[in-house]
């Protein structure tokens, strides 16, 4: 179609009415496009932050693999470990306030290993020296104890 036949194509829809109910079914439709992304974004960062990370997840996490890790270390046997946080996950936030930049990990107050070797002095030693090495503590955040039978 050339120009002429376009133009005048419009002019009738124009005159009849129908060009304006076609530019605003756009309009109605072009907004409601616009309010319900507004929904799907806050729904995709609601799940964001769900699956996200977590201080008592991560303390089970840190928990689980000491626990692996002494249990391996000659003459500590059995292992249980409790681990407390300082304090919880802290998150960065550009100044929007919506985008995440980053998540500062919790800190580790103190750890508590009980373990059947816990009453040898040198399997206590090796143990903590481990544990003050792997989770960046100093000594004196770390017990050891032994494992009642």
């Amino acid at each position: 179609m050339d120009r002429s036949k376009i133009k005048t194509r419009l002019g009738e829809m124009a005159k009849s009415g129908r060009l304006r109910n076609i530019i605003l079914i756009a309009g109605a439709l072009g907004i409601a496009l616009i309010f319900l992304s507004g929904f799907l974004s806050n729904d995709r960062q609601k799940n964001a932050d769900a699956e996200g990370f977590s201080s008592s997840s991560y303390s089970e996490r840190i928990t689980e693999r000491l626990e692996s890790l002494i249990s391996d270390i000659e003459g500590a046997g059995k292992t249980r470990v409790l681990l407390t946080m300082e304090n919880s996950a802290e998150y960065v936030y550009l100044e929007n306030g919506t985008t995440k930049t980053k998540e500062i990990e919790p800190r580790v107050r103190g750890v508590l290993v009980i373990c059947e070797g816990g009453d040898d002095p040198v399997a206590a030693g090796r143990i903590t020296e481990a544990v003050t090495k792997a989770l960046d503590i100093s000594t004196a955040k770390v017990c050891i104890s032994k494992l009642s039978d």
